[in-house]
């Protein structure tokens, strides 16, 4: 048995030891919420977010002592902005406990590529837990504390855009980059206001530039681009020229020559060209090891968006470690520039500056196309803007009347969807003859220029603008007769009228590489009513159209039935693609072209002003009605043609189509046949 007094004496022990686990547990809380490995990823996490105070709060004291925190975020900063440090990757493999060290892999993206090394971190343990013992060659395992990190860098050339005969969409041009060294500035305060008066800035965005981290009092620093005087594309500019040369007579002022992207075409084709942008922190984010730089371009719209991934390049690059002679102890990275692709397309840059011409005055969007093999020429949306001011820079007033400006020269209008008014009339036609719903020769059953179905339309009727007989299918194109396509819309019937549409490509992406508004039949799932449907006969209704969409539905009078999908690469051969295969059988498409060659070819057709003595052509007008209701008189017009090259063997074929908005009071459609007569004039004269 025990006696009395070993028993007390083995309580305290068990309250000793109780006591010392207790103690233990409050010493070791620290390591219980951490690690040296979740250390070791959390510094790595901050590196990635660059917070270097952050990083520098994790160090154990004496490494703190060693290193002030500025000389610290000094230099790792440096570093790891200098190398464009992006998608930062690290794997611990092995932590070593007695000796308080953790193996690690770490990956990086930078501006010369990846670098890959393998290290070794160290931690000190007190009763808050674990902390980094500082060292440079955490950095890069080379790297010593009288060491440097050199970056060189050469810029890709951006690719070209050119047109289908090599003509430049866009290129790279020079420019004129004014700086300032802070160190000759006379007066600086004065000078910056003189300076930011004749660049059209304010002085503090020129103050903000020249308080950047990087810049040291002998430095040039870029404040703003203009053009370049001189040179083929610039003829002398007095006004231009006296600018600069007051700048020059700035002390501190410098000019410096640069390569910027240049738009020769200009407003002519700023909506399909497109715009390049320094990159944001956003698209930095977004491309994250795509090889982009804090100073890179990236395509904003356009084609210049389009083709990014061809057009930019790659930057080339080498890192290296330095000993504190200048002498190269290890190279990290290296990557050879790789200049980017030219991309050609199908546009025929004198072409579009002739549609460009022709409407620039107008609110208006135009298509031309190669109806034989779906190569498109060209895409025009007007008013305008020209692409090289976002290149050059815009000054506030011009951008707020840019933006301001009621006729809206920043929207793209090709890519939108339109009431087509009777320009759908064909397509309606080619539906009805195939559905059997239209008999060619018959007679529509209307006499006057009103009608509707019966009395439940209350005050509702169709009207028309001629009279005319008999009131056949032919003749129905040629005087355009809104009544003849309402009933023919009534006998197809919704049902099948929508999966019609549905199978020529209504409510679906066209296969495109530039992304286009779908077209669409109605505003809801369905055509909802008999007056709807018999509206969407005639092109009205809810009835919306991109105009790419429907010059490709055009397409298929061309081609028995076959309804081309437009192209814009440039391909060496070029070959017709089928979107929509047998989208009409063919003799229905070819009665549906005979009757739109009477459009433009009979004297009582509402397109005869396009006619052409020698050269067959085929055509319809449009004139859509945008009012608020039937009663509306204060609504606009929409003009609308299409006009087409109808012989096979044309040398030279193309399909024209343009769209112009309020036409009310300028003739209607018609103001669109002479417009676009014009361009088709010298397309057959060239």
């Amino acid at each position: 048995m025990f006696s009395k007094k070993k028993s007390v004496r083995i309580a305290a022990a068990l309250g000793l030891t109780v006591i010392a686990v207790i103690l233990a547990v409050c010493l070791l809380g620290g390591f219980i919420v951490s690690s040296p490995k979740k250390q070791l990823i959390q510094y790595m996490d901050h590196i990635s977010r660059g917070e270097y105070q952050e990083m520098y709060a994790m160090l154990d004291r004496a490494s703190q002592s060693a290193v002030p925190e500025e000389t610290f975020i000094r230099r790792n900063k440096a570093i790891y902005q200098g190398i464009g440090l992006s998608d930062l990757q690290v794997t611990v493999s092995e932590t070593h406990w007695l000796s308080r060290t953790v193996d690690y892999s770490t990956s990086m993206e930078t501006v010369a590529g990846k670098i890959r090394f393998d290290n070794t971190a160290r931690f000190h343990a007190d009763r808050t837990g674990y902390h980094l013992v500082w060292e440079d060659s955490l950095i890069f395992p080379e790297l010593g504390p009288e060491d440097q990190v050199k970056v060189r860098t050469e810029k890709a050339m951006r690719g070209n855009i050119l047109d289908r005969s090599g003509q430049f969409l866009a290129e790279n041009g020079m420019a004129t980059s004014v700086g300032i060294v802070l160190s000759d500035l006379e007066e600086r305060e004065n000078d910056i206001q003189t300076i930011a008066a004749l660049l059209e800035m304010d002085p503090s965005a020129i103050e903000k530039k020249l308080s950047a981290s990087w810049v040291r009092e002998d430095l040039f620093v870029p404040v703003k681009t203009l053009q370049k005087l001189g040179t083929e594309e610039s003829p002398p500019d007095l006004r231009e020229q006296e600018r600069q040369d007051q700048l020059l007579s700035i002390r501190g002022v410098r000019f410096r020559d640069v390569y910027v992207r240049h738009y020769p075409l200009k407003e002519a084709a700023a909506h399909l060209v497109g715009y390049v942008q320094n990159v944001t922190a956003e698209d930095l984010e977004k491309h994250r090891g795509e090889g982009y730089a804090s100073d890179s371009m990236i395509g904003r719209s356009g084609l210049e968006a389009l083709y990014e991934k061809e057009l930019k390049g790659q930057n080339g690059g080498t890192i290296t470690i330095v000993d504190a002679d200048g002498k190269t102890k290890t190279t990290l990275a290296s990557r050879p520039v790789r200049k980017g692709e030219d991309v050609e397309v199908t546009i025929d840059a004198e072409l579009q500056k002739a549609l460009y011409g022709e409407l620039k005055d107008d609110e208006s969007c135009s298509v031309a196309m190669n109806p034989q093999n779906g190569e498109v020429y060209a895409l025009v949306s007007t008013p305008s803007y020209d692409p090289n001011s976002f290149i050059l820079g815009w000054s506030e007033e011009d951008w707020n009347a840019l933006n301001e400006d009621e006729k809206q020269p920043l929207l793209n209008r090709f890519r939108q969807t339109w009431c087509p008014g009777s320009s759908l009339k064909p397509v309606i036609a080619a539906i009805g003859l195939e559905s059997g719903a239209v008999d060619p020769s018959a007679e529509a059953d209307y006499s006057g220029l009103q009608w509707q179905k019966d009395a439940s339309w209350g005050s509702y009727s169709v009207t028309t603008l001629h009279g005319y007989s008999p009131k056949i299918l032919e003749n129905a194109l040629i005087y355009s007769d809104n009544i003849y396509f309402a009933q023919a819309a009534l006998k197809i019937g919704s049902e099948a009228l929508e999966a019609s549409f549905q199978k020529i490509g209504f409510q679906e992406k066209l296969p495109f590489d530039i992304s286009m508004t779908p077209s669409q039949f109605s505003n809801s799932e369905h055509i909802a009513s008999e007056i709807q449907l018999a509206d969407s006969g005639y092109g009205q209704g809810e009835i919306l159209v991109n105009p790419l969409h429907l010059a490709c539905i055009y397409t298929s009078f061309c081609n028995d039935g076959d309804m081309l999908k437009p192209l814009l690469r440039k391909q060496e051969e070029a070959e017709k693609q089928i979107w929509v295969k047998e989208a009409f059988p063919a003799e229905v498409a070819a009665r549906v072209l005979e009757g739109t060659k009477k459009v433009v070819s009979d004297p009582r057709g509402t397109g005869h002003a396009a006619a052409r003595a020698g050269t067959v052509l085929a055509g319809k007008t449009g004139t859509a009605e945008i009012k608020a209701s039937k009663a509306d008189t204060s609504g606009t017009e929409l003009g609308w043609f299409v006009l087409l090259t109808a012989d096979p063997e044309q040398a030279n074929p193309i399909l024209l189509l343009s769209m112009i908005e309020d036409v009310r009071d300028r003739g209607g459609s018609a103001y669109a046949v002479r417009k676009e007569s014009a361009v088709m004039d010298w397309w057959l004269e060239r």
